[in-house]
């Protein structure tokens, strides 16, 4: 794990770089699914992340080394029964290439399990796709103490 990585909140004036961080991250999904799956507008996606932000539907933790942000992650609150009340979904999570396996990931994850410790939270959830290029994430979640619940994650346009 790098020394001099530091996790912050993000602020709306990160919004932009994140926003290009989340078309790194699409493009990658797209590349492994060779699937067109995502729109990406990374005007409109930094206007969406800026009141998401200011608005804390979205909660976004930034890694960083000497200013250079290596990675993020954002989750959002939700409420159900099944999980007892509060809990925090991971929308997004994505660290460089280059500094993977490197715990940054990790720290991430840590940051955002204090985080929601704190507003009382109960558990934090993740989707991933059930496909074969998604193994090695499916690891990594569950080395961090995630576990199958079942199910898959669907959809439908409004």
């Amino acid at each position: 794990m790098k020394e001099t990585i530091t996790i912050h909140r993000a602020k709306e004036n990160d919004a932009h770089v994140v926003a290009k961080f989340v078309e790194k991250l699409l493009e990658e999904i797209m590349q492994k699914i060779n699937t067109n799956a995502f729109n990406f507008d990374l005007e409109q996606t930094t206007k969406r992340l800026e009141e998401f932000i200011k608005s804390e539907k979205n909660f976004v933790f930034i890694a960083k080394e000497e200013e250079k942000i290596r990675g993020f992650i954002s989750v959002y609150e939700s409420f159900a029964l099944y999980a007892e009340g509060a809990f925090g979904t991971i929308a997004e999570l994505y660290v460089c290439p280059k500094y993977r396996s490197q715990g940054i990931g990790k720290m991430l994850i840590e940051k955002v399990k204090i985080f929601g410790s704190e507003r009382g939270w109960k558990r934090l959830e993740v989707t991933t796709p059930p496909l074969p290029q998604f193994d090695e994430t499916l690891s990594f979640y569950e080395k961090e103490s995630f576990e199958i619940t079942g199910g898959r994650k669907m959809k439908t346009m409004l």
